[in-house]
Order: C-alpha cells, then structure tokens, then sequence
C-alpha cells in the first residue's frame, strides 16, 4: 500500500518567512496524524544551514516517521542563461539537501510562465535544465519529480508547463530512470485541464503525489486567470480545501494508479483552516488507499 504523508501547507510563511515556528513545532503537530512521513520544503528557513539538516532528519526519524519527499521550486524557464546556471545549482544543493534528510524524491518545477517566453524555447530551457541536475540526482540516490504544478507561494507568473500538453511534452522529453512526475489532481483542474486525462497520458511515469482538494471561494476560473499574474503567491480568491469534498474522484485516480502498480507515497497538501482540517484530510485519504489497497 502507497505510504501516507503530509505537507505543512498551513504554516509556510512561519516556517520560511517569519522563523515563527521551528520545525520541531511541526512535527509535535503532525505527529498525532500517525503519518508515515513529513514532506519539507526547500525554503524552510532552518534548512538554509547544511549543519541543521541531520537533526532535522532526526527529529522526523525519532518519532517513527521518514522525510520521504523535498519540495523545492526551481525556476528554469528564464531567458537569461548566467539566471538559469544560478537555479541550477540551487537545485544541486537541494538534491544533496535530500539526501542529507533522507528523502528519495526531489521535486523540480518548470519555472515561470512568463509572457515574453514562447513554448518550444521554454521547452528547451527546462528539459535543459533538468537534463543538467539529473547526474547530481543519479550520484545522491534521489529521483527528480516534476509535478503538474499551479504557481510556488513566492512566484509572480504561474508554472510554464501548467497547461496538460506542455506538461505531458515536457515529461516525454526527459527520459531518465532518476526523473519521473509527482501528480497533483487539483492542479489540473486549475490548468483547465480534466485531472484523469492527465494522470492516463503519465500514469506510466508517476511515482508520488500530493493529495489535494481546490475551491474558489468567489468568482470563476476565468476571474482567476485574470488576476494570477503580476501578484507574489496564489491568488487570494483560491483556497485549498478539505479532502473528499471538493471536485476530485479520488475513487477513479487510485484506480488508475493501482492498476499501473503505484506503491509509491502520497503527501497531503491541506490544513490550511487548522489541523483539525488536516487530520479530517488524513482520514479520508487513509481510508481511500485502504479500499484500494487492501491488506493481504
């Protein structure tokens, strides 16, 4: 069965911005979640020192849990060439801060879609890019993951491959036995895209997930394009919601990757109304996986 973790989606800015809680406080507050796991954050601010990083493995590890996935932001779609040797090397840090925590999966995004950029030449950069981290990977025993991905909570322009075609070229671009796609079902339908259309074109190449459930609290998919770019972070009339009650089939996506020999894990990105909200999320998704993947 697929192992079950979870995102501190709720506490971003004070983990990365603030420094108002330590990850220890996140873990104190995750661990009666009963989780398999913890996904980190590149931009944690106690992660910007190399010598931090064994105890924050130990931290996670002392409590019977694993940091089994980094999620980082690089943004490789810049024009500028010095711009994009400068991520690519942060990405190369990332990979070995990975390691140092114990993850196996390394998360890579596309980069900004930004208005000047066409489509093959942003193509061109990125696979470049990622083509670039992929012996640093090899050499530390980590997987790249490309994930389906909206906007990072600290970008201006939405992700370049957001859109299911670009994404699905990108992906076929980069053939690789340490690189391969972390699919987040609520992203697609932001993208406009059918989430299980999307997971059948790279259901093949999927090995982890975020777990998610998207609403608008006001206006239209349409209001929402008009307002995602030129402002930092998501924008404000988007929310993450409970698992299990927003648009997502979850019944239909773990079909689908049962079927195709998915045993990978799956991270929860939610709790942003409390951890009572998270801990109603973890259930759901726990139970799901249960159904579809029974214990022998």
């Amino acid at each position: 069965m697929p192992k079950l973790a979870a995102f501190p989606k709720a506490y971003m800015r004070q983990l990365c911005v603030e420094g108002s809680m330590t990850l220890r406080d996140w873990v104190n507050l995750a661990e009666p979640l009963q989780l398999d796991g913890l996904e980190y954050y590149s931009g944690m601010m106690e992660l910007s020192d190399p010598a931090n990083w064994p105890e924050a493995r130990r931290t996670v590890e002392e409590r019977g849990m694993v940091i089994p996935m980094l999620c980082c932001s690089p943004d490789f779609s810049h024009p500028d060439a010095e711009f994009r040797r400068v991520e690519i090397e942060k990405e190369k840090n990332w990979i070995r801060m990975a390691a140092a925590l114990g993850a196996r999966y390394c998360r890579v995004l596309s980069g900004q879609r930004r208005p000047e950029l066409s489509r093959e030449e942003g193509l061109t950069l990125v696979a470049q890019s990622i083509e670039a981290c992929l012996p640093e990977a090899e050499k530390c025993g980590v997987t790249l993951i490309i994930e389906n991905h909206y906007k990072d909570d600290f970008w201006n322009y939405p992700e370049f491959a957001q859109k299911m075609d670009v994404f699905c070229d990108l992906v076929g671009r980069i053939n690789h036995p340490h690189f391969g796609v972390n699919y987040d079902p609520s992203n697609a339908f932001l993208a406009g895209d059918d989430p299980l259309e999307l997971l059948e074109r790279v259901k093949h190449r999927v090995v982890t997930m975020h777990a998610s459930d998207r609403y608008l609290i006001e206006g239209t998919i349409e209001d929402l394009r008009r307002d995602e770019t030129g402002s930092t972070g998501y924008a404000k009339r988007l929310r993450h919601g409970t698992i299990g009650k927003g648009l997502n089939d979850y019944d239909a996506i773990f079909s689908t990757l049962k079927a195709v020999g998915f045993n990978g894990w799956v991270s929860i990105e939610d709790g942003v109304d409390g951890m009572e909200q998270l801990a109603e999320s973890v259930r759901f998704v726990r139970g799901k996986l249960r159904q579809h993947w029974p214990a022998v």
